[in-house]
C-alpha cells in the first residue's frame, strides 16, 4: 500500500504507513498527528515519514517547530523511535519504559506512557487508557498484545495498536476472523497474567472503557484500518468483541480460577 496522511477530523491526521511481515505481507501501521487545543502538534506512535507526507505535516507544523511531544504509545513499536526523532528533535520523546530500555541513548522524558503523570500532562486533549489482567510487556515477546490505548477528545478519536485491531485487506488477509469487524487482537490468550481473576479484570476494564468512552466516533487501529463508528456505538462494540472472546476468558478462569 502506499502511505497516506487521512485527515480524520478537524485537528487530527492519520499516517496510514506500510509493515511488512517477512519482507512481503504489508499489515500495515500507522502514526498519527493531532493539534492540540493551544495550537500545538503532538504525534501519537512514530513512523519514518515520506517526503511528500513530511511536506503536508511541515506545512501544518511551521516546519515541524510547533510538534512539541512524540508520545510512543505501544511498546513493541520501536522501528520507527530512532527516525522520528531525529526529524523533530525539538519533539519532547515519551515512550513505556521498554522504549527506554531498547533505546537509552534517546533523551527520553522522565514520565513513561504507561504512567498515570501522562494524563496530567495531556489530560486536556487525551484519555489514556492501560489494558487490566494482560502486562504492557508479556515475557513472550512474541506477544503483542497490549498498549497504550489514547482517545482524542475533541474528535473522538480512538488511537490504539494491536489491542483492538480492525482489518481491511484483500486475500489472504481477507480470511482472517478479525477482516471487517472490530476485535481483540488474537494473542489474548497467551497474554492474559497467569493469576485468578486476570480474566475478570480484563473483561471490567474493557466494558469501563467502551462505557467511558462512548462518544467515540472512530477507532484508527493498527495495523490497517479507521473504522468510524456512530456516537454511543462503542460499548456494543466492545461487547460484541468481549462475546467473541468468552471462550478464552471461560478457559482461563478455569485453569487459574
Amino acid at each position: 500500500m502506499s502511505d497516506t496522511l487521512v485527515r480524520l477530523a478537524d485537528n487530527f491526521w492519520s499516517v496510514r504507513g506500510e509493515f511488512r511481515i517477512g519482507g512481503i505481507l504489508d499489515v500495515g501501521t500507522q502514526c498519527a498527528l493531532v493539534r492540540l487545543a493551544d495550537g500545538d502538534f503532538v504525534f501519537l506512535d512514530s513512523y519514518t515519514l515520506t517526503d511528500p507526507i513530511r511536506d503536508e505535516i511541515d506545512a501544518l507544523t511551521d516546519g515541524g517547530a510547533k510538534v512539541k511531544a512524540i508520545l510512543n504509545l505501544h511498546p513493541f513499536h520501536t522501528v520507527h523511535c530512532e527516525w522520528m526523532h531525529a526529524a523533530y528533535p525539538q519533539a519532547a520523546l515519551y515512550g513505556t519504559a521498554r522504549h527506554l530500555a531498547k533505546f537509552p541513548q534517546l533523551p527520553w522524558q522522565e514520565t513513561k506512557c504507561e504512567d498515570a503523570a501522562l494524563a496530567e500532562r495531556f489530560g486536556a486533549d487525551f484519555d489514556f487508557s492501560v489494558p487490566q489482567g494482560v502486562p504492557l510487556v508479556c515475557d513472550d515477546e512474541s506477544v503483542h498484545f497490549s498498549s497504550v490505548l489514547a482517545l482524542h477528545r475533541e474528535s473522538g478519536t480512538i488511537h490504539v495498536d494491536d489491542t483492538f485491531n480492525h482489518l481491511k485487506k484483500g486475500f489472504p488477509l481477507s480470511l482472517l476472523p478479525i477482516t471487517g469487524r472490530l476485535g481483540f487482537h488474537p494473542t489474548l490468550a497467551k497474554a492474559l497474567e497467569k493469576r485468578a481473576g486476570a480474566a475478570d479484570d480484563f473483561r471490567e476494564w474493557a466494558i469501563d472503557l467502551g462505557i467511558r468512552w462512548s462518544d467515540a466516533r472512530r477507532i484508527a487501529a493498527a495495523h490497517n484500518a479507521v473504522l468510524e463508528i456512530s456516537s454511543g456505538s462503542f460499548p456494543d462494540l466492545v461487547g460484541e468483541a468481549l462475546g467473541r472472546v468468552k471462550p478464552v476468558l471461560d478457559k482461563h478462569r478455569a485453569q487459574f480460577g
